[in-house]
């Protein structure tokens, strides 16, 4: 149990991870306000509370969706074993 809310919250963590860094990205490549006011600038407008609840929550649907992936790759490779008696 211990390990699998360890990968849950490491998961969850990566999800963020890329949802910032994306967000960041953004900020200097696509609007470009970034460029002339500072890395600081761009920290201040990314790390909202908005932010922050659209990244839970896009952490939590990535959770549950990779792990509905992962249980059903892990039920198809298990080999399939026959009742006895069939051939």
């Amino acid at each position: 149990m211990r390990n699998a809310a360890v990968r849950a919250a490491i998961e969850a963590a990566f999800i963020i991870f890329l949802f910032y860094s994306n967000l960041l990205m953004g900020e200097f490549v696509h609007s470009g306000h970034a460029v002339g006011k500072g890395l600081g600038w761009a920290l201040h407008d990314v790390f909202t509370a908005a932010n922050f609840s659209i990244a839970l929550v896009a952490a939590f649907v990535g959770y549950v969706f990779f792990e509905f992936l992962r249980s059903r790759t892990i039920e198809e490779l298990k080999p399939r074993r026959e009742k006895p008696g069939k051939e």
